[in-house]
């Protein structure tokens, strides 16, 4: 492998790295109400300094998926944490993570196949 093509390579997984650290922090804001909603993947993409095009070619092409799958995973993340952890109501997690209570509740089993009251019910201690 020629030294431009390693270089490619790590940039790559440098995007794609730094693209994942960039979410973790953005959620985290969102969630700690420092931003108030969230951000595009063309947003992302210019807070990275890099096209929005590039982004997603690139994290597509280390992981085989797009970014928005990776971005919704984190949402899904942290609002399970949220229903499991803390005893606020659906309705305030679904605000906190800036959706609609019933958009939120659609997006919640789009991914995990139920609701949010039930994936509480039947995994909280």
């Amino acid at each position: 492998m020629k030294k431009s093509e390693r270089d490619i390579l790590k940039r790559s997984k440098e995007i794609t790295e730094n693209y994942f650290q960039f979410l973790d922090n953005h959620i985290e804001d969102v969630v700690l109400g420092k931003t108030e909603e969230f951000m595009e993947i063309n947003q992302i993409a210019s807070a990275l300094f890099i096209s929005h095009k590039h982004l997603t070619d690139t994290v597509q092409k280390e992981t085989g998926s797009h970014p928005c799958h990776f971005y919704d995973l984190k949402i899904l993340d942290e609002a399970k944490k949220m229903l499991l952890e803390t005893d606020k109501t659906i309705s305030e997690i679904a605000k906190i993570l800036t959706y609609d209570p019933s958009n939120f509740s659609k997006f919640f089993k789009k991914f995990t196949g139920q609701t949010p009251g039930q994936f509480r019910k039947e995994n909280k201690k």
